[in-house]
């Protein structure tokens, strides 16, 4: 059986975009196929028992920044622990991975999602802005107005709610991630697992 993994991705997330390029290299290393869903943690959160990050504590607030800075260190990302544009709108961004996913492709999709989660964490951009998105889109080799008039399409967004509620169901709660089969891997710090259980076939 071919192995597949269900991605599910936060737009606005560090560790999604400090996994990014770890996990689409796992991926290819073991020929798994990969489907990316960018879904509305906000719901997730409310469903799960989740707090989004300005209600956490402040204990919990600061250890996430000494996280960030280790993770930076550890992985040699740039990451901004305060970028200016966070939190970014995800409605447009993910309504034009959702768009790409569906009519062009998995790759695309999560080139995409990827390039956004950059823009936020190392280019302190705003993907909310459609001209930045715009910007965003054409450095992935596609066609901007082609793929913000595909995220205009307002059945992206009824099926990202419909992504969202299939995630809660599912068992997941946090992002970014990582399911394969029945297993969950929550975490770009839990890749060494999915790496093992890629492994196992």
């Amino acid at each position: 059986m071919a192995l597949h993994i269900d991605y599910y991705a936060s737009l606005n997330s560090p560790w999604t975009h400090l996994g990014a390029a770890r996990i689409e290299a796992l991926a290819a290393q073991h020929g798994a196929s990969m489907r990316i869903f960018p879904v509305d943690f906000g719901t997730i959160f409310a469903g799960s028992g989740g707090l989004p990050l300005p209600k956490r504590s402040p204990q919990r607030q600061a250890y996430r920044l000494q996280e960030l800075a280790r993770w930076r260190e550890a992985t040699g990302i740039s990451i901004k622990t305060h970028p200016k544009f966070f939190p970014s709108s995800e409605a447009l961004s993910s309504a034009c991975v959702i768009g790409l996913r569906e009519t062009q492709g998995d790759a695309p999709a999560i080139r995409l999602a990827h390039r956004v989660l950059k823009a936020v964490w190392e280019d302190e951009l705003n993907p909310a802005d459609r001209d930045v998105l715009a910007g965003l889109i054409g450095e992935c080799g596609l066609d901007p107005k082609a793929v913000l008039g595909l995220g205009d399409d307002p059945r992206w967004a009824a099926m990202r709610e419909a992504d969202t509620a299939a995630a809660l169901a599912r068992g997941v709660f946090g992002a970014p991630s990582y399911v394969i089969g029945e297993d969950i891997f929550w975490g770009q710090d839990r890749l060494e697992f999915v790496a093992k259980r890629l492994a196992k076939g």
